[in-house]
């Protein structure tokens, strides 16, 4: 069981929309009282039509900046293959002054093979990507350190994925929050190999949000039992073009009936 308060995310999917229909949405949002609103960064849809309209992760998160007062902001998660770390870094800590520290900076070690076909980056192979993932994030690290002005705070670091050798060892190292994509067994199981990494860092586990996505079913029925195994953040993820808000309403509802 959580002791964290518990959050709600979400996921607008840039994708099959024009931009001010993202907007509208993004202060629909707002509005009703979510937490966090996530993006993702791709440069082409995940479903639907594969060559439909898409909009870019990181210039968005500017916008986002700007649009927005109260709710924290970030990818989940961006691509460390896309961008220079130490780049990314700097534009982390420029979204984080924009937003007046509401950054979140979600991060993983890229997946979506026509992203990298088409923009020209080297695909290579999980385990090559996951090992650059790990050189790079202490280079991020050192980065945010050195930037003048420094970031309004430590800019809390998501990492997502369930690697049990490398991508939960990561977890346990630099992130502040993991983003889980499995079930509620497979979740549990993998809660342990994090904690045993978290020994080997010398860290508490419990320093470590966990995030989930929200299932299908009513949240009464499956939002408790993901709290019972340590879940406190629980992000929907909604595509275009035509962003339906209704499962996050239900979300919503569920976490003030608490």
């Amino acid at each position: 069981m959580t002791s964290r308060p518990i959050r709600i995310g979400l996921q607008l999917q840039p994708q099959h929309a024009d931009y001010a229909a993202i907007r509208r949405a993004v202060t629909e949002a707002e509005d009703l009282g979510v937490d966090i609103i996530f993006n993702w960064d791709h440069f082409y849809p995940l479903y639907g039509d594969p060559d439909g309209q898409h909009f870019e992760c990181w210039t968005m998160l500017g916008a986002w900046a700007e649009q927005t007062t109260r709710v924290e902001i970030g990818a989940l998660v961006s691509c460390n293959s896309y961008r220079n770390p130490e780049l990314l870094a700097d534009m982390a800590r420029t979204v984080d002054h924009m937003s007046d520290g509401r950054l979140i900076l979600g991060i993983g070690s890229g997946w979506f093979e026509k992203d990298y076909q088409q923009y020209g980056y080297e695909f290579g192979t999980a385990g090559g990507r996951l090992d650059q993932l790990a050189e790079d994030l202490p280079r991020i690290e050192s980065r945010l350190e050195r930037l003048n002005p420094a970031p309004t705070r430590h800019i809390p670091v998501l990492i997502g994925g369930g690697g049990e050798k490398k991508t939960l060892r990561m977890v346990a190292r630099h992130a502040n929050i993991w983003h889980s994509f499995s079930d509620l067994e497979t979740f549990n199981r993998k809660q342990e190999i994090l904690a045993a990494h978290c020994a080997d860092a010398g860290r508490d586990p419990a320093e470590i949000e966990r995030s989930v996505g929200t299932p299908d079913g009513d949240p009464a029925d499956v939002g408790p039992k993901l709290v019972e195994a340590g879940a406190s953040l629980f992000t929907v993820g909604v595509g275009g073009p035509d962003y339906d808000l209704t499962k996050l309403r239900r979300w919503l509802d569920w976490r003030e009936s608490l």
